[in-house]
């Protein structure tokens, strides 16, 4: 069964739109015409499904020629120093504990999680930011400036879900040209692997 969670808020932030529509599938089943998008786009969802590639094909089928497809995917750390992606094995681990807990009790480590790690690491990054000079590399670096709200559901998300996969600019790019994209450009700040394509 899919959790509902982010399409009920969607539904609840849109409800005064009469233009909206929602869909609770897999992508792999989306009940839209194929070529039928001008614009698409999946952002922090497709590194948590089975065939990563596979999915970023059945989105492409539903995306005029020449339509966008905005997209982004987990990094494999590839613009990273060796030390960074030391410590982000270690924090899978953790991960790998975490997520095969009872939904109560993930929810409860990620909060604590983000309370404990993620809040302090941020804003030691923010202050160093401030006297100093910025530390891009700095454990947790991009959220310096998040609010605490952002702090606690990117924690949920990072240490409640047990499928993540992740990937260099170079796997990303290939996977998006296999999938008929073109024009490929990517972010070049944080989060990575941040992309937009057109289909050809």
């Amino acid at each position: 069964m899919l959790n509902t969670q982010s399409l009920d808020v969607a539904k609840k932030n849109l409800d005064s739109l009469s233009n909206c529509s929602f869909h609770h599938v897999s992508v792999d089943e989306i009940p839209l015409e194929d070529e039928s998008l001008d614009f698409a786009y999946s952002l922090g969802v497709l590194h948590h499904v089975p065939d990563t590639t596979k999915a970023i094909q059945s989105v492409a089928k539903k995306i005029k020629p020449n339509g966008i497809f905005l997209i982004y995917l987990y990094y494999r750390f590839d613009n990273r120093p060796w030390w960074f992606q030391s410590l982000w094995q270690i924090s899978d681990i953790v991960r790998s504990i975490i997520s095969r807990l009872p939904l109560s009790l993930r929810y409860l480590s990620s909060q604590i999680l983000a309370a404990s790690v993620y809040f302090p690491l941020s804003r030691t990054a923010l202050l160093l930011e401030k006297i100093y000079k910025p530390l891009p590399n700095f454990p947790l670096y991009y959220y310096r400036n998040k609010s605490f709200y952002t702090l606690r559901t990117d924690a949920l998300d990072r240490f409640g879900t047990r499928l993540e996969q992740r990937f260099t600019k170079v796997e990303v790019e290939a996977m998006l040209k296999e999938a008929g994209f073109i024009d490929i450009q990517f972010s070049n700040s944080a989060p990575f692997w941040c992309a937009s394509a057109i289909k050809k």
